[in-house]
C-alpha cells in the first residue's frame, strides 16, 4: 500500500474548518512567524493509499486520541451500568457505589479546571482513566464475596478522577477546533465515544445471550478491566496543548506560565466575566439525573440479563445516531446565533416528544409489581417488546442530542481554553451533583412513577432557564481580541497565519 508524507496546510476543501475568530485588519497587518511549538514530524500529514491521516498535533487527531480513551475508560462503564445494577442482581450496591461516585465527581469537578489548566491535559486525562478500572474491579470482587465497602470506595475514587478526565475532555474537544467545526467535532467525539459503549455492550450480550440470569459473569468485568487500562495508557500519547496547531496556523488560547494562584482565581474570573453561563447551570444538573430512571427504573426493572445487553446495544448506537444528526446540524452554513436558537427550539420538541411516550410507558407498571419475587422480566422474544425497545433507542438518541447541544452552547460563548476548562469542570461538576441526588432517590426506591416526572420537568425546565442565554448571548463569532484577555498569550503568538503568508510555507 502506498504510503507518503506532507505539511500540513489549508485546502479549498477544508475552508470551512479553518474559520477562526475575528482579528482586526491592524492585527492582521502585524502578523510574525511563529517558530514551531513541537518537533516538525508532529505538524506533518501522511496518506496511506487514498486516505489522509491528520498530522499529529493538528486538533482532529488530538480529538481522535480522546475519543479513543474515553470509548475505553468512560465508554466501558457506561455498558456496565447500562446493563442496570452495575451487572448484579440489586441495583443497591450498584445505587450506593453510584453515590459515593457522583459526590466525590460533583466536587472535585467543579474545581477540575484549575487542575487540567495546572498538571495539563495530558496528565490529567491519564490519571482520570485509571479509575475506571478501578471501579469494575470492584464488581469483579463483589461478585464472589458481596462485600459492598470495596464497590462504594471505588466509586468515590472513581469519582475524584472523572472529574478530571470529563474536564480535560471537554476542554480539548471545546477549544481546539475552529469555531465553524465545533459541532462536528463534538459529534465525532460523541459518536467514537459511543461506540465504545456499543462495544462493550456486545461482550455481556454475547456471554450472556443464552442466560436469563440476574447477574454478569466473571469473563465480563475481566473483558471491561482490560480494555480500561489500555484507555488510560493511551492517554499518554497526547501533545502538550500548547504544541497543538490547527490548519490554518493557529494555536489554542491558553496560559503559558499558570501557578495554583493564577488558576484558582481564574475560576472565579471565569464565573465573573461570564456571568450569564449560570444560566446553562440548570441544563448541567438535568444532564445525567435521568440515567439511573432509565437504566434502573426501566432496563434493569423489566428485562432479564440478555435483554438489557441488547437494549444497552441499541440504546448506545443511538446516541451515535443522535450525536451525528444534531452535531453536523449545528455546523449548517447558517448564521451561529440562528442555530443556537434552532438548537433550542429541536430540544424543547423531542423532550415533549420522547418523555411523553416515556410517559405512557411507565404508567404500566410499578416498583413494587416488578419487585415482587414471581415477577418473571421481559424477554426480548416476549410479546410486545418492541414498543420499549424503540422507546429505549430514543431516550439514547436523546441523551446525545442534549449532550452535544449543551457542550456547543458552551463552546459559542468563547475560544479561550482556560476559560473552557473551567465550563468544563462547572458542566461536569453540576451533572454529576445532580445523578448522585437521582442515584440516591433510587436507592430509597421512591416509585418510578415520580423518578420519571422529576426528569421530564426538570429537562423542560431547565431549558426555559436556558432561554435567555441562548437568545440573547450566542453571537455569530468571537474576537480573537477577546479570547486573548484570559490567557498570558499575545494575538501574534495564537493568531492563525494570513494570506501573504502560507501555512506549507510556515511548517517548512
Amino acid at each position: 500500500m502506498a504510503t507518503s508524507t506532507e505539511k500540513s496546510g489549508p485546502s479549498a476543501s477544508t475552508t470551512a474548518d479553518l474559520q477562526s475568530p475575528v482579528v482586526d485588519a491592524h492585527t492582521a497587518a502585524e502578523a510574525v512567524h511563529q517558530p514551531l511549538a513541537g518537533k516538525p514530524w508532529m505538524y506533518r500529514t501522511r496518506r496511506i493509499g487514498p486516505i489522509k491521516i491528520p498530522a499529529y498535533a493538528s486538533p482532529p487527531f488530538q480529538l481522535g486520541l480522546v475519543a479513543f480513551v474515553c470509548f475505553l475508560c468512560p465508554g466501558m462503564f457506561n455498558a456496565v451500568n447500562g446493563l442496570g445494577g452495575g451487572g448484579q442482581f440489586s441495583a443497591t450496591t450498584s445505587n450506593n457505589s453510584n453515590v459515593a461516585l457522583y459526590s466525590t465527581f460533583s466536587v472535585v469537578g467543579f474545581f477540575a479546571g484549575t487542575f487540567a489548566n495546572r498538571l495539563g491535559l495530558k496528565l490529567t486525562l491519564s490519571f482520570g482513566g485509571l479509575g475506571y478500572f478501578i471501579y469494575i474491579a470492584s464488581y469483579l470482587s463483589y461478585n464472589h464475596n458481596q462485600n459492598s465497602g470495596f464497590p462504594i470506595f471505588a466509586g468515590a475514587l472513581l469519582g475524584v478522577c472523572a472529574g478530571l478526565l470529563w474536564c480535560a475532555q471537554g476542554s480539548i474537544m471545546m477549544s481546539y477546533p475552529p469555531e465553524a467545526s465545533k459541532g462536528r467535532y463534538i459529534s465525532w467525539f460523541w459518536m467514537i465515544f459511543n461506540l465504545g459503549a456499543v462495544l462493550g455492550s456486545l461482550i455481556p450480550l454475547g456471554q450472556n445471550i443464552h442466560s436469563s440470569s440476574g447477574t454478569v459473569n466473571d469473563g465480563t468485568y475481566i473483558g471491561f478491566m482490560v480494555l480500561t487500562f489500555l484507555g488510560a495508557a493511551l492517554a499518554w500519547t497526547l501533545v502538550d496543548a500548547h504544541h497543538v496547531q490547527r490548519a490554518d496556523g493557529s494555536r489554542v488560547v491558553l496560559m503559558k506560565h499558570p501557578t495554583w494562584q493564577s488558576e484558582l482565581i481564574g475560576l472565579y474570573e471565569t464565573l465573573k466575566t461570564d456571568t450569564w453561563v449560570i444560566l446553562l447551570f440548570p441544563m448541567f444538573f438535568a444532564s445525567n439525573w435521568f440515567y439511573t430512571y432509565q437504566f434502573n427504573g426501566v432496563n434493569l426493572a423489566k428485562f432479564n440479563v440478555r435483554t438489557r445487553a441488547l437494549n444497552g446495544l441499541l440504546y448506545w448506537t443511538s446516541q451515535i445516531i443522535g450525536a451525528y444528526i444534531f452535531g453536523y446540524a449545528l455546523d449548517t452554513r447558517v448564521r451561529r446565533s440562528v442555530r443556537a436558537k434552532g438548537a433550542w427550539i429541536a430540544l424543547f420538541v423531542i423532550t415533549m416528544a420522547i418523555w411523553g411516550g416515556g410517559y405512557a410507558w411507565q404508567k404500566q407498571y410499578t416498583r413494587a409489581e416488578v419487585s415482587a419475587e414471581d415477577y418473571v422480566k421481559m424477554d426480548w422474544t416476549t410479546s410486545g417488546y418492541v414498543g420499549p425497545m424503540f422507546l429505549y433507542m430514543f431516550y439514547g438518541f436523546y441523551d446525545a442530542a442534549w449532550q452535544t447541544c449543551v457542550y456547543w452552547f458552551m463552546g459559542a460563548l468563547t475560544n479561550n481554553g482556560r476559560k473552557l476548562a473551567n465550563f468544563a469542570g462547572f458542566y461536569k461538576g453540576i451533572q454529576s451533583a445532580g445523578a448522585a441526588i437521582m442515584f440516591r432517590i433510587d436507592a430509597l426506591k421512591k416509585p418510578y412513577m415520580n423518578e420519571f416526572a422529576s426528569c421530564w420537568g426538570l429537562l423542560a425546565g431547565s431549558l426555559l432557564v436556558a432561554l435567555p442565554l441562548i437568545f440573547m448571548r450566542v453571537r455569530d463569532t468571537v474576537p480573537l481580541e477577546e479570547d486573548i484577555k484570559f490567557s498570558d498569550e499575545t494575538i501574534e503568538e495564537v493568531m492563525p497565519t494570513l494570506a501573504h503568508e502560507t501555512h506549507d510555507e510556515k511548517m517548512r
